[in-house]
């Protein structure tokens, strides 16, 4: 998986603790070592959870790894990013996007 710098990894066994229980909201991306856009947005996902630490969780998931997870969520696409608020999915993103865009985006569902 390709890691994003200053973001956790989370996996099916602790999915439900790590997002769905989290104070905060969540940001989750499905990622996947194969998937070029995923590495295109690992220094974006950096940036938003630098800036927005305190107000929002950033982690990523491994598809490949983790499948109920990704079942679960009916995922289909890499990336796909969804916000979890409160242990429940509001929104669903999918592909890479820039740091501007990724933020208005979020910040529409606040």
């Amino acid at each position: 998986m390709i890691r994003a710098k200053g973001v956790a990894e989370v996996t099916d066994a602790d999915f439900d603790t790590e997002v769905l229980g989290a104070e905060l909201p969540v940001l989750v991306e499905f990622t996947a070592d194969w998937c070029g856009p995923c590495r295109q947005l690992a220094p974006v996902l950096s940036a938003v959870a630098e800036e927005e630490a305190g107000r929002l969780k950033v982690v990523q998931i491994d598809a490949d790894t983790n499948p109920a997870t990704v079942i679960r969520y009916g995922v289909l696409s890499m990336p796909t990013l969804m916000v979890f608020r409160s242990g429940e999915p509001v929104t669903s993103m999918v592909g890479a996007r820039p740091k501007r865009r990724l933020l208005d985006e979020l910040a529409a569902v606040r």
